[in-house]
């Protein structure tokens, strides 16, 4: 096994190389980059976002314009001193060719320096934790949530497969993940935000302004009282692919001989569901651990976070898209797929732990 989990560690490398270059060469060819948008700005249009942007425009003042005729590689560029496309170039560091700037930013990410975001004068790694908390609060609640009512459905389903109650809570997951989370957003806010009917819950942010006054209960209160509508939006699409992966993962199980051997033994179901299917039936479960783990910490539903304006990790990456800021695009991009890749490993190992009989080593010879 050690061998295994060194091969898989090695290999870590060229694949974060890998992801890292194909996106690179997308991201560098889509149009709009921050130059572009830095020159839309000294343009007129959406001006002074940033100090940097506006230490350029007050050089743009100062300077000749009489090149309005030169050419230049960036849209909107036309009227403006070649000097100053080449301050805002060094500025975002594209003063050098493209090669360059990711052999750069290769040897950069070796020692985990993500460098600053190029609009918010934060640095990657503060920006990240600063957004994690909400992120982390409407993931792990609601994986939470869908854990706990998935896995026991799922049972239950598979123990009375075919009756009436299976077939009912069936059509009733199915709806539910049928109908895309942001519109059931929308028809929670409508219904419990006072939207038209009720107004019980907030609309907006995860605590109330006056969160620091509060004593301790009023604070876990106020807290549960604004997650509730967000978790309730993104759970409920969640639980038709758990719970049908579970049903159909012990109806594999109880049909056995080791089941019908521990039932012929006079073992109660409970003995029998919980005691000998159950460490087999999850295995199936645990291969989407990395996934869910991932989804707890690291990505959120963008449109939920807009909907009920959550600043977290899944509208800071929507935002980075946008603006094209390349360091917070390709900094998460690094740290997320090296932590979705370290997981990957961790879920191989818990197999083994789970089951002895996988020998994944002997596999590779």
């Amino acid at each position: 096994m050690g061998a295994y989990i060194l091969r898989r560690l090695l290999l870590i490398i060229p694949t974060l190389i890998g992801i890292l270059t194909i996106n690179f060469i997308i991201v560098q060819a889509a149009p709009g980059g921050p130059v572009e948008q830095t020159i839309a700005q000294l343009q007129g249009i959406n001006v002074g976002a940033t100090a940097r942007v506006n230490g350029v425009q007050s050089d743009l003042s100062s300077e000749s314009t009489s090149s309005s005729n030169s050419d230049s590689a960036y849209r909107g560029a036309r009227g403006l001193d070649p000097e100053i496309i080449k301050d805002i170039e060094a500025l975002y560091g594209f003063d050098k060719p493209a090669y360059e700037r990711f052999w750069i930013m290769l040897k950069s990410y070796a020692v985990f320096d993500f460098g600053n975001s190029l609009f918010s004068d934060k640095s990657v790694v503060d920006l990240i934790i600063e957004k994690l908390p909400v992120s982390i609060s409407l993931g792990l609640w609601a994986t939470l949530i869908t854990y706990m009512v998935s896995i026991p459905l799922g049972i239950r389903k598979a123990v009375r497969d075919g009756t009436p109650f299976d077939i009912w809570t069936s059509s009733a997951i199915i709806i539910g993940y049928a109908i895309p989370n942001f519109l059931f957003a929308i028809l929670l806010i409508v219904i419990f935000a006072g939207g038209t009917w009720l107004d019980w819950f907030p609309l907006r942010g995860l605590t109330s302004p006056n969160f620091e006054e509060l004593s301790l209960w009023g604070q876990i209160k106020d807290y549960f009282w604004h997650i509730t509508l967000p978790v309730l939006a993104s759970v409920i699409g969640s639980f038709a692919t758990l719970t049908m992966l579970t049903k159909n993962s012990f109806l594999d199980e109880i049909n056995k001989q080791y089941v019908l051997t521990a039932r012929a033994k006079g073992l109660k179901e409970n003995q029998v569901l919980y005691g000998h299917v159950f460490r087999n039936a999850m295995l199936i479960i645990i291969a989407g651990m990395p996934a869910a783990l991932i989804t707890i910490f690291f990505t959120g539903s963008m449109l939920i976070e807009v909907i009920f304006s959550l600043d977290g990790i899944g509208l800071l990456g929507y935002e980075a898209v946008i603006n094209r800021d390349y360091p917070v695009i390709f900094g998460t991009l690094f740290i997320f797929t090296l932590i979705g890749l370290i997981l990957k490993l961790i879920s191989d190992i818990t197999y083994v732990l789970v089951d002895p009989r996988i020998d994944f080593e002997s596999r590779e010879q």
